[in-house]
């Protein structure tokens, strides 16, 4: 918890812009999560700036929370500060560049949106994102991919503001990707993404969006929240059929059940706590390095204070 005078510099800095104490269920896809000790909702790179300074200068940690889909807070929620992207940084702008096209878009707008313009304009490059959840800024720190594309092979550069406060630039060629995994510069704040598109065959991208539309549509749960993959695919294999073949699709603890139509997810079957979540995912490690040797890793973040 933080102290009044913390409370007050920050209120001081930001206003209506900041808030205490809260609940971060309200902010992620699995409607689970303690209360933040600070919450700022950024709408310009100057507050940024003076959430990068306030933290370090009052000693508090920085979190930085896209759309809430791909993590599991603690029940115990966040200490310091999470920091959201507004509005001010969702919009995404079209240039034809060269042979291609130029789409810079904002950290906190949605993916699938980026996705849906770029179709419509019959660009090809992300029509496997077709359906994955999120804000660009989430996708890129996670590379996020589906079959058999990701993220990495459309990004041109990013924009954001440096631990110092400085606005930078940062170009494909000094970004470091793998699977699953983007090495973020330590306290760097992604504004803006940048992608290079080119146009395609309109037949062809709108075939590959029916596809990968089908596919989520037939395999990934509705109905409860949760927060997308849970583990990561081990090579040659996929983590639900392991899961699967360990006898843990339906499996329940709590509220929090692994899903019957896709082993990988777990669904929240209402007031699910993070630590049901978690003895779940701790199980399914256990289980599947029992069965197959295959030691899982997780794909969703863990966030918050954790035993």
């Amino acid at each position: 918890m933080t102290d009044a005078g913390v409370r007050e510099r920050f209120r001081s800095a930001f206003g209506a812009a900041v808030r205490f104490d809260e609940p971060l269920r309200r902010h992620t896809s699995f409607r689970i999560g303690g209360p933040a000790d600070v919450w700022i909702e950024a709408e310009e790179v100057d507050q940024i700036r003076d959430a990068l300074r306030l933290a370090a200068e009052s000693g508090l940690a920085l979190c930085l929370l896209g759309g809430g889909t791909n993590v599991l807070v603690s029940d115990r929620g966040v200490r310091g500060v999470v920091l959201k992207l507004g509005r001010a940084f969702t919009e995404i702008d079209f240039r034809p560049n060269g042979s291609g096209t130029y789409v810079r878009a904002g950290a906190a707008g949605s993916f699938k949106k980026l996705v849906t313009l770029s179709v419509q304009r019959h660009l090809t490059g992300l029509e496997f994102g077709e359906g994955i959840p999120g804000t660009v800024g989430g996708g890129l720190l996670m590379n996020a991919g589906a079959f058999g594309g990701e993220i990495s092979s459309v990004v041109e550069n990013i924009e954001g503001v440096a631990a110092d406060g400085a606005v930078r630039v940062i170009a494909r060629a000094d970004l470091r990707f793998g699977y699953r995994f983007f090495d973020l510069p330590k306290g760097f704040v992604v504004t803006h993404v940048s992608f290079r598109l080119h146009p395609g065959d309109v037949e062809t991208i709108e075939e590959r969006v029916r596809t990968a539309q089908q596919k989520r549509s037939k395999g990934q749960p509705l109905g409860h929240p949760n927060a997308g993959s849970i583990f990561k695919n081990p090579p040659g294999t996929f983590a639900g059929r392991l899961i699967e073949q360990a006898g843990l699709k339906g499996r329940r603890i709590g509220n929090a059940q692994i899903s019957e139509q896709h082993a990988n997810f777990i669904v929240n079957l209402g007031d699910a706590r993070a630590a049901d979540v978690k003895a779940l995912m701790d199980e399914v490690v256990a289980r599947v390095a029992q069965t197959s040797g295959i030691q899982l890793a997780p794909e969703v973040k863990l966030v918050g204070e954790w035993e």
